[in-house]
């Protein structure tokens, strides 16, 4: 259930109470009896994933990083190198082209 905060018009004395969405908001003090108001405050909010860290882009000059923290480089997966590394010691060959 939701926690809301509370503060009274009249004595300013604040408070926290667990309310479901369902319930009436309160609206006498317990303290004086005066008006209640709620309390509306930034919520918590978590970003996860990758591109919402700054230690992401750490390795970035701080021209390139603020350019790169508005938008998040993409990586395609051909870049990403393989998780096994190759046993084949030969050269490349040309690919072959057609005219």
């Amino acid at each position: 259930m939701p926690t809301y905060e509370y503060a009274c018009k009249a004595c300013d004395h604040r408070f926290d109470i667990e309310q479901s969405f369902y319930d009436d908001a309160l609206t006498v003090c317990p303290e004086c009896s005066g008006t209640l108001r709620k309390v509306f405050s930034a919520a918590g909010i978590i970003f996860k994933g990758s591109g919402w860290h700054v230690k992401d882009y750490a390795g970035s000059s701080s021209s390139s990083a603020s350019a790169s923290s508005a938008e998040p480089a993409k990586k395609s997966t051909a870049e990403t190198p393989s998780a096994k590394p190759s046993t084949d010691t030969s050269p490349p060959t040309p690919a072959a082209t057609t005219g």
